[in-house]
Parts: C-alpha cells; structure tokens; sequence
C-alpha cells in the first residue's frame, strides 16, 4: 500500500510540471538554432510554440505507455487507445510542420524522450502499471487525467483558431479514454478518485456521454473496453 501511495505521490508531482518545463523552440533553419535564444515563426508566441513540442511528446508518452502495458496485460482498452494515442501525436506533428518548428521527436521508439521529465515519468507510470492490472488502469486514467488538464492550459495560451481545434478535439479523445478507463476500473466494484483533476470535474467527464471528435483534430476516443469480465484483477 505504501508502494503504491507513492507512486501515485510521485506521479502527480512530475505531472503538475507540465508546460512549464516544456523544450525551448527553434524555428526550422533559424541562424540561432544552436543557442539559447528562443524565437517565434510564423506569428506563433513562443509559449505557443513551447506548448506544441510539449503535446507532441506528452501524446507521443501515452501512446508508448499504453503499448507496454498492452503487451503485459493484454487489455483490449490499451491496444485501442494506443491507436488513438497515434492519432494525437500525428496531429501535433502536422502542426509543428505547418509552423515550421524542430519536431522534438527524432527518434519514435517507445520509450524514447526528449524531455528528460517526460521520460521519468514514462518510468514511473510503467512502474506502476506492471504492479497489477488494475493498477495499469489507474496510470491510464491519471495520463488522461493530466492530459485534459494540459490540454486546457495550452488552449488557454494560445491565439492561433487551427491550433485551439486541434487542442479540442484532442481534449475529446481524452475525456472519451478517461471514461473507459474509469468505467473499467468501476466495472471491479473501485470507487474511481480523481489523481490530478478535481473529483467534480472528473465525475462530471465520466458521467457524461462518449464525446464524438472531427476527424481532422484526432479527437476520437476509443475505449475499447466492452465485454472485459470481473475475473482479470
């Protein structure tokens, strides 16, 4: 119990970090590439540009998540959102593309990070989630979780119409994979406890309808949890 108590501890506070410690941006081909001095293109803020490279490797972390611990526990919802999770980080990369941004992800392995403090928290989710199956769905529903709250920041930061969509139609896919998450958790006879949104904000997503996305925002959700039995804890 204490193992666990600090995993989740320990989760929560690299996930709170979020877009503040996001990767400086370049702009592809700038001259000042290889220094320190952040820049803008393309009339896109920095902080805009900061929070694009983020989502990128933060979609890119739940796909990998997701595709572990498919393979450990070979949960139909884990194949399914890792699919979906693709999508997301696909949609973030026709963005950066479009703004002519340095794609942070050069190297597609799962696993593989450029933000040192996503490839932690990568670790610990994986931690946790090997523990049992159930506890993999907890880390599911905590990377939805921080999902939909830095999704919320980002839309909140940014000026740029395409940009905003793409945000909301992600934070769709997100709400939609926190319901089955949930809903597989609660299918055990667990009380769900919210782990970085508010428990109001939490209920309120899970007690709502499946969210339909536009397809060219990527925001489907699939859970992918139909016909999963009680006898898998």
């Amino acid at each position: 119990m204490k193992l666990h108590k600090t995993l989740i501890a320990g989760m929560i506070a690299i996930a709170c970090t979020t877009l503040v410690t996001a990767p400086t941006v370049f702009a592809k081909g700038n001259a000042n590439a290889g220094s320190n001095r952040v820049v803008s293109y393309q009339g896109l803020g920095v902080a805009e540009g900061e929070a694009l490279l983020f989502m990128r490797e933060e979609e890119k972390l739940a796909r990998d998540v997701y595709i572990t611990l498919y393979q450990q526990w070979k949960l139909p919802a884990f194949n399914n959102i890792s699919a979906s999770e693709q999508q997301h980080t696909d949609r973030i990369k026709q963005l950066i593309q479009t703004y002519g941004l340095v794609d942070p992800v050069v190297n597609d392995a799962v696993g593989a990070f450029a933000n040192g403090q996503l490839a932690s928290l990568y670790a610990q989710l994986l931690a946790k989630g090997r523990i049992s199956a159930l506890d993999a769905l907890q880390a599911g529903a905590l990377i939805e979780e921080t999902d939909i709250a830095d999704l919320q920041k980002a839309i909140a930061g940014t000026t740029r119409p395409d940009i905003a969509a793409v945000y909301e139609n992600l934070m769709k896919g997100s709400r939609n994979h926190l319901r089955a998450f949930v809903g597989l958790i609660e299918n055990q006879g667990i009380a769900y406890t919210a782990q970085a949104l508010p428990q109001a904000e939490v209920d309120a997503i899970v007690n709502s309808p499946r969210e339909r996305g536009n397809a060219n925002g990527g925001g489907r959700g699939q859970g992918g949890g139909a016909g999963m039995g009680r006898g898998w804890r």
